[in-house]
């Protein structure tokens, strides 16, 4: 059985919707600069100029997508499947995916694996195209409810496989202390790191009794926008990030 997506041989699920990864990843090759983001942050919004960009969910330069895998086989490519997903921990930090102030998203970047070509005609059968994502922003609600309140355009993966690519936003995308950046993948996205450890672990829109079923559409996409969080996955860091800048706030000048 082809056990793609989010699930590796080795992977338990418990009674709370939980998948447990205990594989590995090679990773490579460095990220590109952010500064193309700074440029149209500057352009884009001119009041925040002495406004600081940050990264939200900053990787590490070799951080890429899992695919091809090793062995290189189809078994061994993992990506994203047909759901929107945010990354709740890394490590002991919980924060580095949610807004430290309000502000806005300028640009978004995903490292991506290298996937065969044997691997994308098959996720491209299964999954409806080829590969797919667009940045969007999640409100909190209660028991895990979350609500997308701002969306990026979808954007096509495939030219970029094996890269680590910044895509700045025409329309910068507004956001509030504590709200959450994720992905929307209405297709397939090879973005994730697998292998961690537990403490690493990031949150779907399936639905709780369909926390292995990738191939039903679960994204938030059109009128869809909110959905329940609960199923968790862990050992995995989903290989995104987003360049933030603050709003700008006044002075007051000292008399």
């Amino acid at each position: 059985m082809l056990l793609h997506v989010q699930l590796l041989s080795g992977g338990k699920r418990n009674n709370d919707g939980v998948v447990v990864f205990n594989a590995c990843m090679q990773r490579h090759c460095a990220i590109k600069s952010f500064v193309t983001a700074a440029l149209l942050a500057s352009a884009l919004l001119p009041a925040a100029a002495s406004a600081k960009l940050m990264e939200m969910g900053a990787m590490p330069e070799a951080l890429r997508g899992s695919c091809p895998g090793v062995p290189t086989d189809d078994e061994s490519c993992q990506s994203v499947t047909k759901s929107t997903a945010y990354q709740a921990k890394v490590g002991p930090d919980r924060e580095l995916y949610q807004a430290p102030a309000d502000g806005r998203i300028v640009a978004w970047t995903a490292a991506l694996g290298n996937p065969l070509k044997s691997q994308v005609a098959f996720y491209e059968k299964t999954y409806g195209g080829g590969a797919q994502a667009a940045i969007v922003v999640l409100d909190v609600g209660e028991k895990l409810s979350r609500t997308v309140v701002a969306k990026g355009p979808v954007t096509n993966l495939n030219p970029y496989f094996g890269q680590a690519v910044q895509f700045p936003l025409t329309t910068t995308l507004p956001i509030k202390k504590g709200q959450y950046i994720a992905l929307t993948v209405p297709t397939w996205a090879p973005v994730m790191q697998i292998g961690l450890g537990a403490d690493t672990s990031w949150r779907s829109s399936r639905a709780a009794s369909g926390c292995l079923d990738f191939t039903v559409q679960f994204a938030l996409l059109g009128a869809k926008s909110n959905a329940l969080f609960r199923c968790l996955y862990k050992g995995v860091r989903l290989t995104y990030s987003a360049t933030f800048i603050p709003n700008a706030t006044a002075t007051t000048a000292s008399k």
